[in-house]
């Protein structure tokens, strides 16, 4: 019988090894070409192994790119992260259903200011980022696309003002669980990335109305995700509204109950 089981490259066999046995072969990590550093980082978030302790071992300053939503860190790790200026993506995500604590706004202003190509950052469950976080990522990363600043109870209409008037960029926002009200909607939906939004998440939000709903669907002529279920105050004046000002238009995903 012949066997044709794939045998992996033994590259990637390598990097296994060394990702779980980082403490044993750090003197070798060090002179890493930053291909493999790459490959090794991926390797240690998909099994959230990478931590404070061992993020600077494998970072070198042309990362690009962090998911980082099953791994251990705090503003710690955000302070050696800084020093990768040309990073673009970072997901500080809660994947585990538990709040991030660790991570303030602290960490997230120190990324912002060294880091100014970023253009997608998620900060799920991060309860401890406050507006002062995002007002430093809208000030210093202009060429933010996606935020993701959902169950995140400190964030307010402060962080909306900030992003609606710094990044005209701006297509993808997740405001869902969060303190946010018509105020601040309407700032950022009215600000310079208005013809850019294209999805918007609210749902869960106790304090947005129908004003909410038909200043995005008056301000955003291309948005065509809009999720606001589970907010209390809006009626069916805004199902009303998406057929009034949409008309033939239809939207690819839309949530909503009253």
């Amino acid at each position: 019988m012949s066997c044709h089981r794939r045998v992996d490259p033994l590259v990637y066999r390598c990097l296994v090894c060394l990702s779980q046995n980082l403490s044993r072969y750090e003197s070798d990590i060090e002179p890493l070409p930053p291909n493999l550093k790459d490959k090794l980082i991926t390797l240690l978030c998909v099994q959230g192994l990478l931590t404070d302790s061992n993020i600077g071992q494998v970072l070198h300053p042309s990362v690009k790119k962090l998911d980082l939503r099953d791994c251990d860190v705090s503003d710690n790790a955000l302070r050696l992260i800084s020093r990768c200026r040309q990073l673009k993506k970072i997901n500080l995500n809660s994947s585990k259903g538990e709040e991030r604590t660790s991570v303030t706004s602290e960490g997230i202003t120190l990324v912002a200011q060294s880091c100014p190509y970023l253009h997608e950052i998620t900060l799920k469950k991060c309860r401890n980022l406050t507006d002062a976080g995002v007002q430093a990522l809208s000030l210093n990363c202009p060429l933010l696309q996606i935020v993701n600043l959902s169950g995140c109870p400190l964030v307010s209409d402060v962080s909306l003002q900030a992003l609606g008037q710094n990044c005209p960029y701006l297509h993808s926002v997740d405001l869902s669980a969060t303190q946010v009200t018509d105020d601040g909607v309407i700032a950022l939906v009215s600000g310079k990335c208005s013809k850019n939004i294209k999805e918007i998440h609210i749902d869960r939000c106790l304090h947005v109305t129908d004003d909410s709903v038909e200043a995005i669907l008056t301000c955003c002529p291309n948005i065509y995700i809009l999720l606001f279920h589970g907010c209390p105050q809006v009626t069916e004046r805004s199902m009303i509204a998406i057929e009034q000002i949409l008309g033939s238009k239809k939207l690819k995903q839309v949530t909503w109950t009253v």
